[in-house]
């Protein structure tokens, strides 16, 4: 292609409402959307598979979006791009930030390949509430308790979001033949991603929806009718928020507006700090990156913890004879998905009953979450085991 053109870099951000670096690309007459299937993380955190099975779907949404656009490639993201700054006149690339590891590793190779061949290189901040520098103590530190963060937060007002950015003049590359199928994100004779599909609604559209759905019959009563697992009181608005088909700051600003005759304060109030939960493990994430890992409270180090495979096979398979903690891992195995009450109950029972590494636990959750995300998942476990923030 001779034209110039602007790159749009698809990565946890699957939607075109309030995303600032698709906003800032369709500035452009000739834009090149693209998707870059980068596993190449230590093999602990390749994708599992419950989200892969998340991520298929959702990119599917978001290529019917465009009109059938989206360009997918597979391989390290600065050789991918490479290749297109190779054949193409590339004068703009736009993505968001994340804070996994290495996704920054990923981004600052990006951004050097673009400054050697000086193309302009815009990062946005479409994925979080504040940028991981905008809520530190007086000293300039990070803070490791929830209950300051969360109070100087609320002094940092989120932005306003953006209406979504009309992509109408997005191309395909006529070089490109990797398919959504190659990606091989779903295989072909696995009946267990067909089986949680069926539980789910997935795309920028879907994540709209269950928002609504939240507000209009679920947010009233949310403070105390959340810690009752058969009530279904949750949001369940995660796996949206992990892959990006909705910003933290469109659930912000819409709560926010919800009026007394919707729901009280107190569930306003008490749901907005989840929301801040989930925003403090990014943040966690960014400032310590090997939380995924090393215990936050390193005195934790040296305890000593059971090797009992049969243990963790009970507890994974809900074998266990614990009702509630068997209930809520067949649940995640149907569903890919589990009450946070009920994570906090298996969570536990795995660390403290059985006394089994919470190692363990993150990876079988990583694996079969759809919601799978390295900061909650890591922070939430080290907090169930003591260890963490």
């Amino acid at each position: 292609m001779t034209s110039p053109l602007s790159i749009m870099w698809f990565r946890q951000d699957l939607r075109l409402s309030d995303n600032l670096a698709v906003l800032d690309a369709a500035q452009h007459p000739h834009v090149l959307p693209i998707y870059i299937f980068d596993d190449r993380s230590t093999a602990l955190f390749k994708q599992g598979g419950a989200s892969k099975m998340w991520l298929h779907h959702s990119l599917d949404a978001l290529n019917n979006t465009l009109g059938g656009n989206l360009n997918i490639y597979q391989g390290k993201a600065e050789d991918v791009l490479a290749d297109l700054i190779k054949h193409n006149s590339i004068q703009h690339v736009s993505w968001n930030i994340c804070v996994e590891p290495w996704l920054i590793d990923q981004e600052n190779a990006v951004k050097a390949l673009c400054d050697k061949n000086q193309i302009r290189a815009k990062a946005f901040n479409s994925n979080y509430l504040w940028s991981p520098n905008d809520v530190l103590k007086d000293d300039g530190t990070f803070y490791k308790v929830f209950t300051p963060y969360k109070r100087r937060s609320y002094t940092v007002p989120p932005r306003e979001p953006v209406a979504a950015a009309k992509m109408t003049h997005s191309i395909k590359d006529p070089l490109n033949k990797t398919t959504l199928a190659d990606l091989d994100l779903i295989p072909a004779h696995a009946k267990w991603p067909h089986n949680i599909k069926k539980v789910w609604k997935i795309g920028e559209d879907a994540a709209q929806e269950k928002l609504d759905l939240f507000i209009q019959e679920k947010l009233s009563g949310y403070k105390v009718e959340r810690d009752f697992p058969a009530k279904e009181q949750a949001s369940q608005l995660s796996p949206h928020l992990h892959f990006g088909e909705i910003s933290p700051v469109q659930i912000w600003q819409r709560i926010k507006r919800v009026g007394p005759m919707t729901a009280p304060y107190q569930d306003i109030d008490h749901f907005l700090s989840e929301v801040i939960w989930r925003e403090f493990s990014t943040y966690l994430l960014y400032h310590a990156k090997n939380l995924h890992h090393d215990n936050f409270n390193s005195k934790f180090d040296a305890l000593p913890w059971e090797n009992n495979p049969d243990f963790l096979k009970a507890w994974q398979q809900g074998n266990t004879g614990f009702p509630i903690v068997d209930a809520g891992m067949r649940q995640l195995w149907e569903t890919g998905y589990m009450h946070n009450r009920v994570r906090m109950v298996t969570a536990s029972f795995l660390v403290k009953n059985l006394n089994i590494h919470w190692h363990k636990g993150r990876d079988w959750f990583w694996d079969c979450l759809v919601d799978a995300d390295l900061a909650s998942n890591s922070a939430s476990w080290q907090w169930v085991a003591g260890c963490g923030a």
